[in-house]
């Protein structure tokens, strides 16, 4: 095993800086450094390391979530309004009915299984994305209409959303039923995880503004707290849904709103972590890949995601009719909703763990779609946002609250 783990990550290291030079992202090595290491061609991985791959793959979820969570300020989610809310989940919808209306004639597989496949694909990349809007932000490129804050939001419910509809589709899939309340589970979901992540995030703001902790021992309970949701989420399953994924973004944006100075502390952190996190996320993907199934659906599989991409920027055209952005804005948005990685990364094994007996092809096509996305989503956005957007920045409040603040101070002091 550790041999393995050594391979890992010093491979994964040369990878990072080797892609980083040509302007790639590194996940895509890593995918591809899995699938060389793999069973299916050199089988360099232990066996106890595939065996715990979900769990590990759940682990670097969570921790990306969290680092979402504590990087969305709720001012700004307040001020983009209808088209954030729009984002989470128009693009995913229309995505997921276009994979359902067209890959049981692809594939030869049933519509429940295509709706599995489709909730998959659906969902766009917080690995991708995140960093490139955190970079726009401190940039102050397109900070002046909010559009990072609106993709980097829209992109995280939307995950969230998928996944969700994901967990219900994989269970109908398996035939264990639909209810009433398997449907019934969906708003449920998202209401408990709200509910556990508002408080959990007001008990550990409270703990952290009373208690002096330093940064690391703050990162360890967050952590801590995080995977605890994770739990009762597995506790509650047989009983109710529970989103323990909204639970922990929201869990972030409770710290970043109510004590702040935690979050900025939690954030370098939590980028380190995520480095070690993305090397084995993407490498176990990659490992789990069968080559030949890979290669016997590349051609279908890159038609069905390049038709989901345009379906998916359509609809945020669609999404940002009659908001304050221009066409060029409209533009770069659409194009950095298409990069596709980190949830895909993390189920797209689990059809295939769970026995689907599609869950071979579901891997295959989310691994296309991740080799796809991923490299020319993330050069788009990096090529584009200098060309399309604008680095100006709003005052948050109006001057005329400004000045009433400052007069007050004034007054107080005299």
């Amino acid at each position: 095993m550790f041999i393995s783990l050594s391979i890992i990550l010093l491979s994964g290291v040369a990878l990072h800086y080797g892609l980083k030079f040509i302007k790639l992202p590194p996940l895509i090595g890593y995918l591809l450094l899995g699938i060389v290491l793999g069973p299916f061609v050199l089988n360099q991985i232990d066996s106890s390391i595939l065996t715990l791959s979900t769990e590990i793959r759940q682990i670097a979820l969570i921790i990306i979530l969290i680092r979402a969570g504590i990087s969305l300020n709720i001012a700004d989610l307040k001020r983009i309004g209808r088209p954030a809310l729009l984002l989470s989940f128009v693009p995913a919808v229309l995505e997921l009915a276009l994979v359902v209306a067209i890959a049981p004639s692809l594939f030869n597989i049933s519509y429940i299984d295509a709706l599995v496949l489709g909730s998959v694909l659906a969902a766009v990349s917080p690995a991708v994305i995140v960093p490139r809007m955190l970079k726009l932000m401190d940039k102050k490129l397109g900070t002046e209409k909010r559009i990072p804050q609106m993709i980097m939001a829209g992109s995280s419910m939307d995950d969230v959303i998928v996944i969700v509809l994901f967990t219900s589709f994989l269970s109908l899939a398996l035939g264990t039923g639909a209810t009433a309340m398997t449907y019934l589970n969906i708003p449920l979901s998202i209401i408990l995880g709200v509910a556990f992540g508002l408080a959990s995030g007001l008990i550990l703001s409270v703990i952290f503004k009373r208690c002096k902790v330093i940064p690391i021992i703050k990162l360890i309970i967050v952590l801590g707290v995080a995977f605890g949701l994770k739990g009762i989420e597995i506790l509650l399953e047989p009983y109710v849904a529970c989103s323990s994924l909204l639970a922990t973004m929201t869990l972030g944006i409770v710290l970043l709103k109510i004590h702040e100075p935690t979050a900025e502390q939690l954030k370098p952190q939590l980028n380190s972590i995520w480095q070690i996190a993305e090397i084995f996320l993407f490498v176990l993907v990659g490992a789990s890949v069968d080559i030949t199934v890979l290669a016997d659906n590349i051609g279908l599989g890159v038609a069905l995601v390049a038709s989901g991409i345009v379906i998916r920027m359509i609809a945020v055209f669609i999404c940002t009719i009659k908001t304050p952005l221009n066409g060029k804005e409209r533009l770069f948005s659409a194009i950095a909703y298409t990069p596709k990685a980190t949830v895909q990364a993390a189920i797209g094994g689990l059809p295939l763990a769970a026995g689907l007996i599609s869950g071979e092809l579901i891997l295959a096509v989310s691994v296309i779609s991740i080799l796809l996305t991923a490299p020319i989503g993330a050069i788009a956005i990096d090529l584009t946002s200098k060309r399309l957007l604008t680095n100006k920045l709003l005052p948050l409040s109006p001057p005329d609250d400004i000045d009433t603040d400052i007069n007050k101070q004034v007054a107080i002091e005299n």
